[in-house]
């Protein structure tokens, strides 16, 4: 049976990638990302069965009329996708936004979750962290400029010369932000996720019962190693792994990446009798 690639959810349309078969990982996008995204970072041949759902206004995903956008409702829609694919258990996991909607399942979901898989994470368990400003500054300009003149007025801004000294890659994204088809509509988005949380607090994160990856890389000043650091501290028995930095080798990066996860998910075999495939 052919499995379902939209999810319709209030008056949204969201796109759905359910591929491979064996225990099930639903891992998560960044803020910006979609499938494109989790299919350069995860694993091709892992043995499992991986869902993605693309974010309302990321990838082939509607905007929808939910105002604000929240952590809590994208999390939403990532379990109403999981009930649609039947998985009553799965590992949760997600590169930096899509990390945050993962921890946020698994302290609110405990039942459903059955492992973590963090990479580059960028929120601990308040909102708006210091290293999302970057990410607000952009929005701002956007919805009070439009992408063009505030493109100009952001790459003579001290943040990117900053970013550009310490943090090449974060700059790259940031730039990319402006030159999306759907700029001032994403700024909304990349606004409200900026001043956003988790909504989980650290003694639910230290309640936390399953194994665990936490991955994280220097050179990254939106996704610190301070944060993947303090969440692997927290989350009891957490594996953490620092990868090479994406900003000085891109292929380095993903193929340490790759084998970080592939090896967590072999070292839990248990998976494999806990999550129906």
């Amino acid at each position: 049976m052919a499995r379902p690639t939209t999810l319709l959810r209030d008056d949204t349309m969201l796109r759905v990638s359910d591929t491979g078969n064996g225990p099930a990982v639903v891992f998560q996008h960044g803020l910006g990302g979609g499938e494109a995204q989790v299919a350069q970072a995860f694993p091709a041949d892992a043995g499992i069965r991986r869902l993605t759902l693309e974010c309302r206004g990321h990838g082939g995903s509607g905007l929808g009329g939910g105002r604000p956008f929240s952590l809590g409702m994208f999390a939403d829609d990532v379990l109403a996708a999981a009930d649609q694919a039947g998985l009553d258990r799965f590992i949760a996991g997600g590169i930096s936004m899509g990390a945050a909607i993962a921890l946020r399942l698994a302290c609110r979901h405990p039942d459903r979750v059955a492992g973590l898989l963090l990479v580059r994470p960028a929120w601990t368990f308040g909102n708006a962290p210091v290293n999302m400003r970057p990410n607000a500054e952009v929005a701002d300009l956007i919805l009070d400029h439009g992408p063009d003149a505030a493109r100009t007025i952001f790459a003579q801004s001290r943040t990117a010369t900053r970013l550009k000294r310490e943090a090449p890659d974060n700059l790259a994204s940031l730039l990319g932000f402006f030159d999306r088809p759907d700029s001032v509509s994403f700024a909304r988005i990349l606004a409200d996720i900026s001043a956003d949380g988790p909504g989980v607090s650290e003694s639910d994160v230290a309640g936390l019962g399953v194994p665990a990856l936490v991955v994280g890389n220097a050179v990254d000043a939106v996704h610190p190693l301070s944060v993947a650091h303090k969440l692997a501290a927290t989350i009891p028995g957490a594996t953490f792994a620092e990868i090479p930095a994406k900003a000085l080798d891109s292929a380095r990066h993903f193929a340490a990446l790759q084998a970080e996860i592939t090896d967590f998910l072999h070292a839990h075999a248990n998976f494999r009798s806990l999550i129906p495939s």
